[in-house]
């Protein structure tokens, strides 16, 4: 006779140990003390973004007052800051909480499927450092795996790419020997990336180019909070830290509200301040001015104007066109002319990834991600104890992280106040009108709109990006909802391995 080995059983297990994954961890751990967790990380090191991407200036776009813990308070003078600054602040927080030992390396999760029965999901796990297979259960899944590949970046198919003599790198998957010192480089796109690795490269390469299929809107801002660094003196850590973010916040949704209902006005004042930054004659509108209105993309923020600056001093240049093929010496452009280069660095985008590639099913049966509309941003209709994490595209991303993990933490106390084992949204009006997930024209996100859940066109299906709504939906509202459906387990046995 023959027993089944019990596999290892948690209350929730979070994927993924980059900012938000961190940031689930401490809230659960300090929000619901008594709930058993482990954080599966598919690489060897946590930081997510920020320890994976090493490419020259990799920094933040956002500032580090709204980007960062709502529970612990940015330190560094520099407001917009950069990956080693932005790793240690989030390995500072493993640290202070005590997260390392429930940081598992090398895990990553390759199939989980949902037992009505037992009320847990099983996990099928990969160790990415001996490639053995593992299983695990656990009451609740938190994805905090961020949104795109780890393992591709997107580039698009080039004509002629392998008759180019040099060397193509792209910035996901930056060589750490490459050495671009005395090169001619270009720089195909024009994204946060672009802009970033642009002035970052500038001055110790021979020269810079920024190739563009169409321009994006970019914005200098300071690359300290004067404001902060000020009442941070006054007023201590803590509460200059609290005081800064409000303003902050407040300061983002201003502009942001500012673009939406004067678009044209917006463009026009962008235009100015990108007019008064650049060498006199200089065609703007041709570089700088995009053929869609300010926020229906991310504007880039410039730290310093530093792209700019490189552009003034003649060491970067922008070129407005479209490629016809690679040759051997550079790219031929549609207009004819040919960007000699050294090195040619595909910014070209993100290959968006769900979940981190892993499947999901419910009783056997696949969940398919398309056909399910998302509950406040972080649940999917039909689907069993699995909670999400997607930040903001208009703000800063880990805005929403925080709330979204305050409301996780509320809806488990809830349900073990309750004795409940399960919680499955439900839609009252399966016929109810839906539309993208994301209503965002970036091109990562329109190459996979069919990858991703729906969105609704009423509460609680709607995806907020606004924070303010979010605190009253996530943080003041109750946690139960005539759409929001408890229950408890009817069986509940160790899973056999």
């Amino acid at each position: 006779m023959t027993t089944s080995t019990p596999v290892e059983h948690l209350d929730v297990v979070i994927i993924g140990a980059g900012i938000s994954g961190i940031g689930a961890a401490r809230y659960l751990k300090t929000g619901n003390p008594g709930k058993k967790f482990a954080i599966l990380e598919a690489r060897g090191a946590s930081g997510g973004t920020w320890d994976l991407f090493r490419y020259p200036g990799i920094r933040s776009d956002s500032d580090l007052h709204t980007f960062g813990y709502e529970f612990k308070p940015w330190r560094d003078k520099q407001s917009i800051a950069d990956a080693p600054r932005i790793l240690s602040y989030l390995r500072e927080t493993v640290t202070e909480n005590g997260l390392e030992p429930s940081i598992r390396y090398h895990h990553k999760v390759v199939s989980a499927d949902w037992s009505s029965d037992e009320a847990r999901w099983l996990l099928e796990i990969e160790r990415t450092d001996t490639g053995e297979r593992t299983r695990l259960s656990a009451g609740w899944l938190f994805n905090a795996g961020g949104y795109y590949r780890y393992d591709e970046g997107f580039t698009p198919s080039f004509e002629g790419r392998d008759r180019f003599q040099g060397t193509v790198v792209h910035p996901q998957h930056w060589p750490e020997e490459l050495d671009y010192a005395g090169k001619r480089v270009v720089v195909i796109g024009s994204g946060a990336t672009a802009v970033t690795l642009i002035p970052a490269m500038a001055g110790t390469a021979a020269h810079v180019t920024m190739l563009q299929r169409t321009p994006t809107y970019v914005m200098p801002v300071p690359r300290e909070d004067k404001i902060a660094n000020g009442l941070r003196k006054i007023l201590g850590e803590e509460r200059a830290y609290a005081l800064t973010r409000r303003k902050n916040i407040r300061k983002g949704l201003a502009v942001w509200q500012f673009c939406q209902k004067f678009p044209k006005l917006a463009r026009s004042l962008i235009r100015y301040v990108n007019k008064k930054q650049l060498p006199e004659g200089y065609p703007v509108d041709e570089h700088f001015n995009p053929p869609y209105d300010p926020w229906d993309q991310r504007l880039c923020a410039v730290p310093g104007g530093d792209l700019f600056a490189a552009i003034r001093k003649g060491h970067a240049d922008v070129v407005t066109d479209r490629i016809a093929t690679f040759t051997e010496k550079g790219i031929l452009l549609a207009s004819g002319r040919e960007l000699e280069a050294d090195i040619i660095v595909t910014a070209t985008g993100l290959n968006l990834q769900v979940f981190g590639g892993a499947s999901f099913s419910v009783d056997g049966e696949p969940v398919v991600l398309s056909e399910t509309v998302a509950y406040k941003g972080m649940m999917l209709s039909g689907v069993p104890n699995l909670a999400f994490a997607i930040g903001y595209t208009n703000s800063s991303w880990t805005l929403k992280i925080g709330l979204l993990c305050e409301h996780f933490c509320r809806l488990l106390a809830h349900m073990d106040a309750h004795g409940h084992d399960v919680c499955r949204p439900v839609l009252a009006d399966p016929d109810m009108p839906t539309r993208p997930f994301l209503d965002f024209a970036a091109g990562y996100v329109q190459r996979a709109l069919d990858q991703l859940p729906r969105q609704g066109d009423r509460m609680p299906w709607l995806t907020s990006m606004s924070y303010h709504s979010d605190i009253k939906l996530l943080r003041a509202d109750d946690i139960t909802d005539p759409e929001l459906h408890f229950s408890r387990a009817e069986v509940r046995e160790p899973v056999g391995s």
